[in-house]
């Protein structure tokens, strides 16, 4: 599972964002489940930020949203974020070293239930 949130912070406000975009990421970096994160600032508008984090599922990034710690200061964060487009995304393929694994999606056509186990599959990138 993929969150990602963006930002709109005044360039003022920046060093204050960073800070809580740090805890962020510690707080939700020490879940189980969850496979890391980065915090950064549009090169063509500095003035807007993105926070993504991975976890192994959406159960384990809903265990992560639990925590006491989390409730105080990354909720509230993340409710900062735009609210324009979605912010939560399942993992369907994922690259490293020029293989792709791929995974079933969970969604049903309605979006309702799940598909199948979600096991990966390998593809290889480029031709050949």
């Amino acid at each position: 599972m993929l969150l990602v949130c963006r930002f709109a912070v005044p360039a003022p406000q920046a060093p204050a964002f960073a800070a809580r975009a740090r805890r962020a990421l510690e707080l939700l970096g020490a879940a189980p489940g969850c496979r890391g994160g980065e915090a950064g600032r549009a090169v063509d508008d500095p003035e807007r930020w993105v926070l993504t984090v991975r976890f192994d599922s959406v159960d384990a990034y809903r265990r992560a949203l639990s925590p006491f710690p989390v409730r105080e200061h990354v909720v509230p964060l993340l409710s900062e974020a735009l609210a324009d487009e979605p912010s939560a995304y399942e993992t369907l393929l994922t690259g490293v070293d020029g293989l792709v694994v791929e995974r079933e999606s969970l969604l049903t056509e309605d979006r309702t239930g799940t598909l199948g186990d979600g096991a990966p599959r390998r593809a290889h990138l480029g031709g050949g």
